[in-house]
């Protein structure tokens, strides 16, 4: 998700110098606060119901997944080994896929979606340890699968769904079509729902509460904090799922997944969290932890992981 340069606050305090008559104004910057860094804590291996986590699922927008893999992001896949890779703004055809990736053993079940109509744009894809029952793509509407933005598999006890939800936009040119996609993701995921109990995962482009960004004063009318985004994934909640982070987590501030790459905004985290676990609240007895990795560089998002048993 890009997004437009964003205004800091800045702060200075004169002071007179009445030691002699000569002296002149001077103007005294003040020192720049020192940023307020999120420390993800130690993974939680075991869930409330005693449970031992038996899958873990890694989710990332790599901002282009060429360029991703030239950064070295598949050493951090290999070192943090998900039994699920998710990946989101793959921005790349399967014919144009890097081999580095396409050939990876410890993944052999791979699935890729990709834009219709737009080279180098959208894209998703999965990569599994183990054969999945079932593999779909997309939600059933043309007007919103041309852009290659969901794929969903189902596992014995799961489905686990992907998805780079629409950027409303500079400008919220696209405001009323993500309003729309909501509504229709939303029904999607409700029908999958009533078969199985699902996890989704991935770049969901908004920033749900205040405590979700760094400036939501200045954000509020800005693509990912619009009132019509945050109901919508209010309404989504409301359905029957819940925000994984936030309900381990629920004060944490200074939790980022997201930074614009202008304004040294990653080094300050001034950021946004943007990238999501949902659950189905029939698998929360199994959620162990959600784990938001910000120190993985390679993209303008970071990685995010959940250890589950399911």
């Amino acid at each position: 998700m890009k997004r437009g340069k964003k205004t800091e606050d800045a702060a200075a305090d004169e002071e007179n110098d009445t030691g002699s008559a000569s002296a002149k104004k001077t103007k005294k910057v003040k020192e720049p606060e020192a940023p307020i860094l999120y420390e993800d804590p130690p993974d939680k291996m075991t869930c409330k119901d005693g449970r031992e986590a038996n899958m873990k699922i890694t989710s990332w927008n790599v901002d282009g997944l060429r360029a991703w893999v030239k950064k070295n992001g598949l050493d951090w896949v290999r070192e943090e080994s998900p039994d699920v890779l998710c990946l989101q703004e793959t921005k790349c055809a399967e014919k144009s896929l890097p081999a580095a990736i396409t050939s990876m053993p410890e993944y052999p079940y791979k699935y890729w979606a990709a834009s219709d109509e737009k080279e180098g744009y959208s894209g998703v894809a999965m990569l599994c340890k183990t054969e999945p029952i079932k593999v779909t793509y997309g939600i059933g509407k043309e007007e919103h699968d041309k852009e290659g933005r969901v794929i969903t598999a189902e596992f014995p006890t799961f489905y686990l769904v992907t998805a780079y939800v629409p950027n409303s936009g500079r400008g919220l040119v696209r405001l009323d079509y993500r309003k729309t996609w909501d509504v229709d993701f939303r029904a999607y995921l409700s029908e999958l729902d009533i078969q199985k109990p699902l996890v989704l995962c991935g770049d969901l482009n908004v920033a749900h509460q205040e405590i979700d960004l760094k400036n939501p004063k200045g954000n509020k009318k800005n693509a990912g904090f619009t009132p019509d985004e945050r109901q919508g994934f209010t309404q989504l909640l409301e359905s029957g799922f819940t925000d994984s982070f936030r309900e381990l987590y629920p004060e944490q501030t200074n939790a980022y997944t997201f930074w614009t790459y202008m304004m040294n905004s990653r080094s300050k985290n001034v950021g946004w969290r943007l990238d999501y676990f949902v659950l189905s609240s029939s698998l929360l007895p199994g959620l162990c932890d959600c784990k938001i990795r910000n120190k993985a560089l390679g993209s303008d998002h970071c990685p995010i992981s959940l250890h589950i048993a399911v």
